[in-house]
């Protein structure tokens, strides 16, 4: 076995899988055991309707992993086969599930499209282009979604966190969060349609300074993805990019509404303001799960889920907050872990062994 491929299995050993689903499931039974003290789970009440919409729940899992596929297989101009693309994709949300959100897997996922022949270049390119995507799809839906859900009504009171030193409510943290992700995004957008090495330059220049010459490597080396990525994208149509960030759209709505579906699967109907708002709640979420320093969220997810989200589940007569935050989860956390842990043997057999066998047979 090649010393990378073992470098790789040992990255993702099973202990790296099994802390946050300890950490994810110890959070949920926890809340689950205050849940069956209460007797909550007594008024689960599932009707026709129920089966409906937690069939459309899972169907939002199918169609995020196809439109993500989908948009692969666009950025790498069809290299690509459906297979490879579905293989990658599942790689990817694997490394992220084992990675803190923090770090994401955005490194790994260059290091699965390069030894899909994509090229170092290449692969970077299309790495971030798709981060670029996401983000611009979040800084447009936010608004969008508040306005539709009601600006009065977003606010979580009662609940605060300790960020760097200070006490911040949930908005304030959102808002900082949000405000971060619309100037890096406007940035790297410059540097990869505008002026690339102008981009570069002006990292370099910056951490030239003495407080931030410890981020000159790690500056150097976003400058040239920066610029490689540039070069990658020249003459891309504008009907290309409308498929990418239609893609995008597609992939991170059905994303997002696995839980309104599940609210719904649960509690019944739910009026057209009240999702958007469960859609609003949801990209505040997503802010402070992006800061966790947990492996894919994990245990953050579900203690953040109901601050943000157990006005629409818990009624009168239970709170069954818990249950649908643990059933959110397998649906869009723990397959990750269990199909990614399938793949990357056979991946790795595949990209390492497979030429091998071929350049054999040539010979």
């Amino acid at each position: 076995m090649p010393s990378q491929q073992r470098r790789i299995l040992k990255l993702f050993a099973f202990h790296r899988i099994i802390i946050p689903v300890l950490i994810g499931l110890g959070v949920i039974i926890y809340m689950i055991s205050g849940e069956l003290e209460r007797g909550d789970l007594a008024s689960i009440n599932w009707q026709r309707n129920s089966i409906y919409f937690f069939f459309l729940a899972v169907l939002m899992v199918v169609i995020r992993d196809i439109a993500y596929m989908y948009r692969i297989r666009l950025l790498t101009d069809k290299a690509l086969s459906w297979r490879q693309s579905f293989e990658v994709i599942m790689l990817w949300e694997f490394s992220s599930s084992v990675t803190p959100s923090v770090v994401g897997g955005a490194a790994f996922a260059v290091f699965i499209l390069t030894k899909e022949k994509l090229g170092a270049g290449r692969s970077t390119a299309i790495v971030v282009v798709t981060a670029m995507l996401d983000e611009l799809f979040y800084i447009l839906m936010v608004p969008l979604v508040f306005m539709l859900a009601g600006y009065g009504r977003l606010s979580v009171h009662g609940y605060s966190f300790s960020l760097f030193g200070a006490e911040m409510s949930m908005m304030t943290i959102f808002y900082i969060g949000y405000a971060f992700i619309v100037i890096l995004t406007l940035f790297i957008a410059f540097g990869i349609f505008i002026n690339p090495g102008g981009f570069k330059w002006l990292l370099m220049k910056i951490t030239s300074f003495k407080p931030f010459r410890k981020f000159k490597e790690s500056a150097e080396h976003t400058g040239n993805q920066v610029v490689t990525t540039s070069d990658e994208l020249k003459g891309k149509s504008f009907v290309f990019w409308l498929r990418a960030f239609g893609a995008t759209f597609f992939s991170w709505t059905a994303r997002f509404w696995v839980v309104n579906f599940l609210i719904m699967a649960f509690t019944g109907y739910v009026s057209f303001t009240d999702n958007m708002l469960i859609y609003a709640r949801q990209l505040m979420m997503w802010v402070v799960m992006l800061i966790s320093p947990t492996p894919g969220s994990s245990g953050v997810a579900e203690y953040i889920f109901p601050v943000f989200l157990r006005g629409f589940i818990a009624g009168p007569v239970g709170d069954l907050t818990a249950l649908v935050a643990l059933v959110w989860r397998l649906l869009t956390y723990y397959p990750y872990l269990i199909v990614g842990a399938v793949i990357l043997p056979l991946w790795l057999r595949r990209v390492y062994l497979g030429r091998k066998l071929i350049r054999f047979k040539k010979m």
